[in-house]
């Protein structure tokens, strides 16, 4: 559950009253099956963030891809793999703000 409080207070930590109105985040089930991640980055800490898409598969049922597109992170998976995406935003999120310190 520790990434659900992390997540949570990250998106507490942006609402401002507009950003929010927008996509914010969303998690949809994918029919293959398996889980896709959106986190709309614009008018957050990291939103000139450019990352290089990367996909790793090791079989059918194990893979992710994750890639920044319009000022959004999107992120899919096997359906084992939510928690793992999240923490890949987490991660993305604190290497950022570790460096601008």
């Amino acid at each position: 559950m520790e990434i659900l409080d992390w997540i949570q207070g990250w998106f507490k930590s942006n609402c401002d009253g507009d950003w929010e109105k927008g996509e914010g985040i969303q998690i949809t089930t994918l029919d293959n099956p398996g889980w896709e991640v959106e986190i709309d980055i614009s008018n957050t800490s990291v939103a000139n963030l450019n990352l290089r898409p990367i996909h790793n598969q090791k079989g059918a049922q194990d893979w992710y891809g994750v890639k920044i597109e319009n000022q959004k992170f999107i992120a899919a998976g096997d359906a084992g793999k939510l928690e793992f995406l999240l923490g890949l935003f987490k991660e993305m999120i604190e290497t950022i703000e570790n460096r601008n310190e």
